[in-house]
């Protein structure tokens, strides 16, 4: 026997052999830790581990079943194109966001529902079934609106009232609108926003007989015809506006101003909205009367602060993955959504600067613990900016092409004209969509900014907002809408109005049992000497919580 051989037959038996002792090891230690009622000390397993070759083992081939399934190197076309969207959809869009296979836009389709009514557009009418379901589970955390359906749905408050709707369109939204219709009214609807829209939301309401037009991913376009759509109708002319960013209200006005003129109310509950409304009103060109929902107690203190707390880390960390410890953010406006926003982004480890305009709001920042600067002084060292203030250019083209390299740039606020986005569509910039709702704006020397939602409102847009705090709202503006409606001759003029404070007491209220809260009620005594009624309002008008 040649050497060779001899020492090939000895590396053969040695291998073996250290395959058996790391079976034996494997076995002891598997016993080891299966068995209930091992008395192994810490040295026995210390032991048994230091019988490990520390070699390198052999090599055994596994064997599968069926050793004729191949599985191909390339995908299928199918494939190719269901891989592509799994990599690219964010995880923020919903069930409904690209479920129809027909990619051509809603306008040049003409769909049916089951009772073969066609006046609506929205994605596909066929997501019916599980756009009810997400209207179901919104329903269980709206109980307070639930409640104000049962008790007024026989008195029917809201008969003869012709609702058009101009706001987004959630689950949520639409646990209001049925409540709306329970209570009488007829509506038709549109969305204020063209990122928001739940499309499996809108399919279910346009089966059950709402007008719905309106669906994600909108151009501006679409926008503006879906509005005229919801406006001018044959046969059917508004008497009641619920409005949110003063879009619907402001069509109406400049393009149907005699159907405006015989509107009963309005309904606002955005900044952006408000802020049209006593314009139109200073100029002595609002000719009906408006209920400002946006600085109703219940709508400042737990829609805009409490709701914005939470929601702007989710739309954040969705889109971005981004870890917020040490991260340098700065909030443009400090009112009640940008003190939500600090809240939540300190919380977490953030250093936060706020900017601010008005000397109230910088004082209260400074006392709550945040540094008070001009955009401009630490623009360049900025993680993040997030717009909270309603106004226009507040991140201008100049402030933007000084963010370093990676830097998230969003908005809380209503409108998208806070972010000067319009000036990024240049030809020496490159978009790039990286995931749904998330651009990457690249400049020449190779920087990038994260831009989400194209500068439009980013919970609504990227995430969801908590449900519980949109029915305080959605009950806000039921009542609004009940009152306007109902309201004798002469009570509201051409003007706009804060939402009466008994009315806020009551939202409140019927929101408590939530919680197994309970009131403690006044003595006649005590009434007396605050000069109080028992049931309230216990605070007037001018009292700021």
């Amino acid at each position: 026997m040649s050497d060779t051989a001899g020492e090939a037959k000895l590396e053969v038996k040695q291998a073996s052999k250290e395959v058996k002792e790391s079976e034996n090891v494997a076995e002891k230690y598997s016993a080891m830790t299966v068995s209930k009622n091992s008395d192994m000390n810490m040295g026995e397993l210390s032991s048994a581990f230091s019988a490990v070759p520390t070699h390198k083992p052999v090599k055994k081939q596994i064997q599968f079943v069926e050793d004729k399934q191949e599985f191909s190197r390339f995908p299928t076309k199918a494939g190719r194109r269901s891989l592509s969207r799994s990599i690219s959809q964010s995880s923020t869009d919903s069930y409904s966001s690209d479920s129809s296979d027909d990619e051509t836009s809603p306008r040049d389709r003409t769909q049916v529902n089951s009772k073969g009514s066609s006046d609506f557009c929205v994605k596909n009418i066929k997501q019916t079934e599980f756009g009810r379901r997400e209207i179901e589970i919104a329903e269980q955390d709206m109980s307070a609106l639930i409640s104000l359906r049962k008790r007024a749905q026989s008195e029917k408050p809201l008969a003869g009232a012709k609702i058009v709707g101009c706001t987004h369109i959630t689950a949520q939204t639409a646990v209001l609108i049925e409540t709306l219709v329970a209570l009488g009214a007829q509506c038709r609807w549109t969305a204020c926003n063209i990122y928001s829209t739940q499309n499996e939301v809108a399919a279910a309401l346009s089966e059950t007989g709402v007008a719905v037009f309106a669906w994600k991913g909108e151009s501006e376009d679409d926008f503006w015809w879906c509005i005229d759509r919801c406006v001018n109708t044959e046969g059917w002319q508004p008497n009641m506006i619920l409005d949110d960013g003063g879009d619907l209200t402001h069509w109406m006005y400049k393009k149907y101003p005699n159907v405006f003129k015989k509107i009963r109310g309005i309904v606002e509950e955005s900044v952006t909205g408000v802020h049209r409304l006593y314009q139109l009103s200073k100029a002595g060109k609002l000719c009906v009367p408006a209920m400002n929902v946006n600085d109703s107690v219940t709508k400042q203190k737990f829609d805009n602060l409490y709701c914005c707390r939470e929601s702007i880390l989710d739309g954040l960390k969705r889109t971005t993955d981004v870890m917020f410890g040490g991260k340098q953010v700065v909030v443009c406006g400090y009112g009640e959504v940008g003190k939500g926003c600090c809240a939540a982004l300190k919380a977490l480890g953030s250093i936060v600067y706020i900017t601010e305009i008005d000397p109230i709001c910088a004082l209260q920042a400074c006392m709550d613990g945040f540094r008070v600067v001009k955009l401009n002084e630490i623009i360049r060292h900025i993680d993040v900016i997030i717009t909270c203030t309603g106004n226009k250019n507040v991140v201008t083209r100049d402030q933007l092409d000084r963010m370093k390299n990676g830097s998230i740039v969003c908005n809380m606020g209503h409108s998208n004209t806070e972010i000067d986005v319009a000036s990024l569509r240049t030809p020496e910039l490159t978009w790039e969509r990286v995931r749904s709702q998330v651009d990457h704006i690249i400049w020449p020397d190779g920087k990038r900014v994260i831009l989400l939602a194209e500068g439009r409102l980013l919970n609504l847009s990227c995430s969801t907002v908590p449900t519980f705090v949109l029915s305080i709202t959605a009950t806000t503006q039921a009542l609004a809408l009940i009152e306007l409606y109902n309201a004798p001759e002469g009570r509201y003029k051409q003007d706009v109005y804060l939402l009466p404070k008994k009315m806020d007491e009551y939202v409140a209220s019927l929101h408590l049992a939530t919680f197994d809260a309970h009131l403690t009620e006044l003595s006649d005594e005590q009434a007396k000497y605050l000069g109080l009624h028992k049931n309230g309002p216990f605070k007037p008008n001018y009292y700021r919580y």
